[in-house]
């Protein structure tokens, strides 16, 4: 019961200030991008809805009614104060989920070691959760045109969990043979590639997206990195306590 409170505990301090950290580096460097793209999103989609100068293409519908009230009846967190908490609420909670993982697969190999041991595990969290899923669904700002949900959602499980595996292989194994399996793990996802949306058009700029895809990425990684580092230096602070705690139980029971 004490490990099980202490792996808790850990994931759920790892996981509020790491998620809060995103929050506050979020509302400096994609937020601003996120509303900006907003901009261009609402522009284009007034140009599409209302405008009647061309015929709909074949195939398609005429715009209806719903089509121009859509977007002005979705409901969406006010810009501000009402945004930072959904947001910081969202970072939390995932951070929460991704520090119990990472916690229960470092136990399953013997734990982190400290909070180096915990930095490499950070590191391998990015690398599987935003990196590797990254190079074939980058991150998207509103506006852009995106494949199917059911497909990316697959092709980003199926890469995340390849990744994983590699590293795996390739930190807790010496096998010639399985460091070969962890190559072919890693780019078969990128060899098969990932769901492509059918048109590229969009009305965001290019030099936009690239700031985006880089903010992403920087925010990520420190968000991994310090995520690991508490979660390695909380399990081996509380480590030596349930040895102590162990022990303690064998001796009463001996007796």
């Amino acid at each position: 019961m004490s490990l099980f409170r202490n792996i808790v505990f850990t994931a759920v301090v790892a996981g509020l200030l790491s998620g809060l950290l995103m929050t506050v580096m979020q509302s400096f460097s994609t937020v601003p991008l996120i509303l900006q793209a907003e901009t261009y999103e609402n522009a284009g989609g007034e140009e599409a809805g209302h405008s009647h100068d061309a015929a709909p293409a074949a195939g398609t519908a005429a715009p209806t009614a719903a089509d121009h009230h859509h977007d002005e009846e979705a409901w969406a967190p006010a810009d501000g104060f009402e945004r930072f908490i959904y947001t910081a609420s969202a970072d939390v909670l995932a951070a929460i989920g991704f520090a119990l993982v990472a916690i229960a697969i470092a136990e399953a190999f013997g734990g982190f070691g400290g909070w180096r041991g915990g930095l490499m595990f950070g590191i391998a969290g990015f690398l599987t959760v935003s990196l590797a899923p990254g190079l074939g669904l980058p991150p998207e700002l509103p506006g852009m045109p995106a494949a199917e949900l059911g497909p990316r959602q697959v092709w980003w499980v199926s890469t995340a969990i390849c990744t994983a595996a590699a590293l795996g292989l390739l930190a807790y194994t010496r096998s010639a043979l399985l460091a070969a399996l962890a190559i072919v793990l890693l780019v078969a996802p990128h060899l098969v590639g990932a769901p492509l949306p059918p048109t590229h058009e969009t009305a965001v700029p290019m030099e936009l997206h690239a700031r985006f895809v880089n903010a992403v990425y920087a925010t990520n990684l420190i968000f991994w990195a310090v995520l690991g580092v508490i979660a390695g230096a909380l399990r081996e602070k509380f480590r030596g306590g349930e040895h102590v705690s162990l022990t303690t139980e064998r001796e009463l029971a001996a007796r």
